[in-house]
């Protein structure tokens, strides 16, 4: 750090002599004329004899305070404001120090002048003059804009993101959502063919938010602009964006069961054929809880069979002759071979009582409702859809909201298991694949086991080396796999619980952030990173792409007139769909 007491910044105060100063946090007396507020940076110096030199401190207000010097009581307040008792009113900061330079850890000297750091100070403090490659997140309360190493983030280094909050208010895929933009708009992954062959999985669960991310925000204003120049980012919406959508129920046709958006959406199922050759089966009992089950050795012995003795057939499949056109007749066929004392063996294994079978059974069939329109065989496998980034555009969007639970799981595992499995065969990291996931909780909560979770750990344990990024977003990060937590290198908090904020999974949060982060407003997340000790209050601009079918203008294309409103073309009406969505209501 070359800067000089003459470029620090502006002076606000003098490091505190009635309170311990240590290498590690020190008390500043903010002068009279001066203010200091939570997150401001903050640089002092110390003199120290050859060979140290000039060391700079530097660090970020943690706390604040204000008192009267000279009161006594706390009834004195009333007298002091009155004028009748003498007393002065003094403010001080806390500032947790995040960078000393050169390392040698010395307390600040009492008195010493402490400066509001500016420009290359303020960088310097913030270690962003150590990152090769910033990539922008947001502004700070002053304004300025902040970054994150993308050593951290591309798995160079480290790798994973983990974003919590309440849901609603935290913004928790808003935020996602923008570090994807910066990710392929800012350029600091590398050059232009480095993000190009970059490519991002998001799965939808919330609405039909997300089905127009390439559609430019009809609320982008000259505000919004600036906020993005100055972050040195070009506003406007995602560009080659491939989405997909579940084959709609009852529909032979396979259209895409969407209500807002008919055009430019793909359909996604998997033929009987696929269901058997590619062992899918497990993911049917997705549920953590089914794991913990005896019937999940009937599963995977059901699962080999299927995967040896089924073979295509006119767009279905034949096991020992008997062709099968739909996943409902696939069931049945299983439950009555199970139910078969002959072929019970072959099906299950010798060693499986009669009562497990049965257990197995009946979940099957319970599955019949939610997955028979994902699981086809009166489509033409020439038209089969099975999603795949690597045929896609930079961003693919599944669409889940309209599927059952079941059917989340079923989609969430199989499509991650394609993915991971592709980019195992290809055996490097390049191209990157971020895929952002919301309600992780739900895929891989801290106790149970299951195929996605399993499949989940993978990607966290080691697919840094593989190039795929998870950015998984959850309500409760106390729920979520713990391992999962611990290998992300980006740890982002919005809006939280006051029950959850005391989990010590939010231990990387001071204790002032961790108060703060009980008002955090919609658009303000708290962002930890390795290299810098305390985590920093980011603010994000407003999405510049659609966020809902009413911000995307005409060019969203044509939409069904039973399910606009005549005065707002674009606010889907559809109630029996529940998918509403008032027009006042920011993405945020």
């Amino acid at each position: 750090m070359g800067s000089t007491g003459d470029t620090l910044g502006t002076p606000v105060g003098r490091v505190l002599g009635t309170a311990d100063a240590t290498p590690l946090t020190f008390w500043v007396a903010v002068g009279p004329e001066a203010y200091l507020q939570l997150d401001d940076v903050v640089v002092t110096q110390r003199e120290l004899p050859e060979p140290a030199g000039a060391v700079t401190i530097s660090g970020v207000v943690t706390a604040v305070r204000a008192r009267h010097e000279g009161a006594a009581f706390d009834s004195d307040v009333f007298a002091i404001a009155d004028g009748m008792l003498p007393a002065q009113v003094q403010e001080a900061a806390e500032i947790t120090v995040t960078r000393v330079e050169p390392e040698v850890y010395v307390p600040p000297m009492p008195g010493a002048v402490a400066f509001r750091a500016q420009g290359q100070a303020r960088d310097e403090a913030l270690s962003f003059d150590r990152m090769k490659r910033k990539l922008p997140i947001g502004t700070g309360r002053d304004g300025e804009p902040l970054f994150l190493n993308a050593d951290f983030l591309d798995g160079s280094r480290g790798a994973h993101v983990s974003i919590s909050g309440i849901s609603g208010v935290a913004t928790k895929t808003s935020f996602a959502t923008f570090l994807l933009y910066s990710i392929f708009h800012s350029g600091a992954l590398g050059g232009a063919s480095e993000t190009a062959n970059t490519k991002a999985l998001i799965f939808n669960v919330k609405g039909e938010d997300l089905l127009f991310l390439d559609h430019e925000n009809n609320r982008l204003d000259q505000r919004t602009r600036e906020a993005y120049d100055k972050l040195g980012l070009s506003a406007g919406a995602f560009k080659q964006v491939t989405i997909f959508a579940p084959a709609r129920a009852g529909d032979p046709s396979g259209s895409a069961d969407v209500a807002s958006r008919l055009t430019g959406v793909d359909t996604f199922y998997w033929t009987l054929s696929q269901f058997c050759e590619q062992r899918l089966l497990p993911y049917v009992f997705a549920d953590a809880d089914d794991e913990r089950q005896q019937y999940t050795m009937v599963v995977h012995s059901v699962t080999a069979h299927l995967a040896r003795m089924a073979v295509p057939a006119d767009g279905g499949i034949a096991i020992d002759g008997q062709r099968l056109s739909s996943y409902d007749q696939l069931v049945d066929h299983i439950v009555g071979e199970l139910n078969d004392d002959e072929s019970r063996g072959t099906w299950s294994g010798s060693s499986v009582g009669l009562g497990t079978i049965n257990a197995f059974a009946r979940r099957l069939i319970n599955s019949k409702r939610d997955l028979g329109r994902l699981i086809r065989g009166d489509l033409p496998s020439g038209r089969a859809h099975q999603i795949s980034t690597a045929d896609s555009g930079q961003i693919t969007v599944v669409d889940l909201h309209n599927l059952p639970d079941r059917a989340q799981r079923f989609v969430v595992g199989v499509t991650l298991k394609s993915e991971f499995e592709r980019k195992e065969k290809a055996g490097t990291a390049k191209p990157l694949l971020f895929v952002v996931l919301d309600e992780l909780n739900k895929y891989a909560p801290r106790d149970g086991s299951s195929p996605i979770k399993e499949v989940l750990l993978d990607i966290a344990e080691r697919g840094r080396s593989l190039g795929v990024i998870l950015i998984g977003a959850q309500q409760t990060a106390s729920e979520v796999e713990r391992r999962i937590v611990a290998n992300s290198a980006i740890r982002v908090v919005g809006r939280l619980d006051p029950a959850e904020a005391s989990r010590p999974e939010y231990g990387f949060l001071p204790p002032a952030q961790r108060q703060r982060a009980l008002l955090a407003k919609p658009g303000t997340m708290f962002v930890a990173q390795p290299e810098i000790p305390v985590p920093l209050a980011v603010e994000f601009p407003f999405p510049a792409w659609a966020t809902r079918p009413s911000e995307a203008g005409a060019a969203t294309g044509t939409i069904r007139a039973s399910l606009v409103n005549s005065a707002n073309p674009f606010a889907v009406v559809g109630a029996a769909r529940g998918n509403a969505i008032p027009d006042d209501e920011i993405p945020f």
